[in-house]
């Protein structure tokens, strides 16, 4: 019995340690939130409207304007993006990133992936990890980008979709990352990043707008248009931190409420056997007595 009390008590122990450890990751990991959190819900206005602005640049181009960021072609390479964390303990954060670039992959590049001629830049060292140990295509000179993240480290890895579409490499660029909602809710998206999507639907009306250029349109399509695709790409690797540090305060703090229920029921099964060794010791005591007084 006493070695059953012990077994217990070093489960305990060994639950409380683990507690302690996911309750200082929980705290760590909403600081580290709120940072990020800050610095996407700032930049997200600016990005949207950039992007409604170049999408109305692009759909009133009537094709006197050289817009090759805009080229749709045949596709046949296909680079794509994918934005996890470095670390785990954030829940189904990474396997969902990954997941979802896998299914982009099978619905829409099946026939390029098996010809060779689809490409992942992963951004995160659990994508990189996944990716480069299953056999796909790496580029495996941005993953570390979380260590230092400022726009200009985000800005070079970005002039490799764009480089790469301008000068024929690729056909397509897609981007996957999980854009933050909030501490619990993450949303997994896969985005075309180039050719830029032309918005032709009626509907979209309110899209439509005439612009006063100056200088020439061409000179400030042919500057503009890098730089706000830079600013989407920056936009979706914060939404992916912020994502990443929600994910990984949830996940701790469901693990700290799983290991409180694991130590209570612990404690009674503790309690019940200490209960019965008492009890047994006690009869065995009364048991003695009774025998020597007879």
């Amino acid at each position: 019995m006493s070695g059953q009390l012990k077994e217990v008590r070093n489960r305990i122990k060994s639950i409380q340690s683990g507690q302690q450890i996911t309750k200082a990751m929980k705290m760590v990991s909403a600081a580290k939130l709120r940072r990020a959190q800050d610095a996407i819900l700032l930049m997200r206005p600016y990005a949207l409207k950039l992007q409604e602005m170049l999408q109305n640049i692009v759909s009133n181009s009537e094709g006197n304007i050289a817009t090759p960021l805009a080229a749709q072609r045949e596709v046949e390479k296909v680079l794509i993006v994918v934005i996890t964390s470095d670390r785990g303990l954030c829940g189904a954060f990474n396997s969902n990133l990954i997941k979802t670039a896998k299914r982009v992959i099978r619905e829409k590049y099946q026939e390029q992936f098996e010809q060779g001629r689809v490409e992942i830049l992963p951004i995160g060292k659990k994508g990189y990890e996944h990716f480069a140990q299953n056999g796909y295509k790496v580029i495996d000179k941005y993953w570390q980008l979380f260590g230092s993240l400022t726009f200009e480290n985000v800005k070079e890895a970005a002039s490799v979709a764009l480089n790469g579409f301008i000068d024929g490499t690729y056909d397509a660029v897609e981007i996957i990352y999980s854009e933050f909602k909030n501490a619990a809710t993450q949303v997994y998206v896969s985005e075309q990043f180039l050719p830029i999507a032309k918005v032709e639907s009626k509907e979209d009306n309110n899209l439509k707008a005439d612009f006063i250029f100056e200088p020439q349109k061409e000179v400030l399509i042919a500057e503009l248009m890098p730089k706000i695709l830079n600013t989407q790409f920056f936009k979706a690797v914060l939404d992916s931190h912020a994502s990443e540090h929600g994910a990984r305060m949830t996940a701790m703090d469901k693990a700290t409420e799983n290991a409180q229920e694991l130590l209570r029921t612990l404690k009674i099964s503790y309690n019940r056997a200490r209960q019965a060794a008492i009890t047994t010791e006690l009869t065995e005591i009364v048991s003695g007595a009774a025998a020597l007084a007879g």
